[in-house]
């Protein structure tokens, strides 16, 4: 599968997935947007590849959001994006693998909304996040309904209000990402925790994000009596009688995700 405004690299059970447009800060434009639908498609339909990290080309940029200047021209005119929303993957997207976040700079706009569908956040000490969507006259969207569930309300609708960016320390502080590295250590990062993910069973992984998920917006004795899908599909997997077996044999499970 090629690309011309992403790159995608899959090893060690990992897809890496660049946004490769370091000209205009990464930000997306259509055929951007339907390229990262196909990637990260192939990525939730490919048993062999487990996890995935999202990252930005070059030092300045994770994602400065739509590409205005090409909207400008009229270069998206009579275009759609992809179903799953910005970047294919914010809106109509389902995907219980794990996807790791690596924030390498500005996660502006749709930038932000791009990190706020990752399950995990890494950023480098110069990235940078916000919403500043009121002041080019547009509205940010998804972020608007995931912000307010990530981090505490008065400080998203701050942000959501004002426009105002905050940097990778304050993001840290109030929640938004896990850890704060250089720059220089950011993939180094995102891959530890790749692979922290990656020792255990890939189907408990996925029934985990998949329960924890949907459970968030319903009462907990409802939460805790629902059936969630992957979890009988777990349940029913050789991995679910390798772990235990391992455990009593004292080595290290060999996981195969079925």
């Amino acid at each position: 599968m090629s690309y011309e405004y992403i790159k995608v690299e899959k090893k060690n059970r990992i897809a890496y997935v660049t946004i490769n447009r370091p000209e205009r800060l990464n930000a997306l434009h259509v055929h951007a947007h339907h390229e990262m639908y196909r990637a990260f498609c192939d990525f939730r339909d490919d048993p062999e590849i487990w996890v995935a990290i999202l990252t930005g080309a070059g030092d300045r940029a994770f994602c400065a959001g739509n590409d205005l200047k090409f909207s400008a021209t009229g270069g998206d005119q009579g275009l759609s994006g992809p179903l799953g929303g910005f970047g294919g993957i914010t809106r109509e997207f389902e995907c219980w693998k794990p996807i790791i976040g690596a924030i390498n700079g500005y996660a502006l706009g749709g930038g932000l909304e791009l990190a706020l569908a990752c399950d995990i956040l890494v950023a480098s000490e110069t990235a940078r996040f916000g919403v500043p969507e009121p002041h080019v006259g547009r509205e940010c969207d998804t972020a608007l309904r995931r912000l307010p569930r990530q981090i505490p309300f008065k400080l998203a609708m701050g942000l959501i209000m004002t426009g105002k960016l905050i940097d990778a320390q304050e993001a840290y502080r109030i929640g938004l990402v896990n850890e704060v590295v250089p720059l220089n250590e950011l993939m180094n990062c995102a891959e530890h925790w790749a692979a922290e993910i990656l020792k255990g069973a890939p189907l408990s992984i996925r029934c985990s994000k998949q329960a924890a998920t949907l459970s968030m917006d319903i009462p907990l004795p409802q939460a805790l009596t629902t059936a969630y899908p992957l979890v009988t599909q777990f349940r029913n997997s050789g991995d679910y009688v390798e772990g235990p077996r391992a455990f009593a044999e004292k080595r290290k499970p060999i996981w195969t995700g079925i």
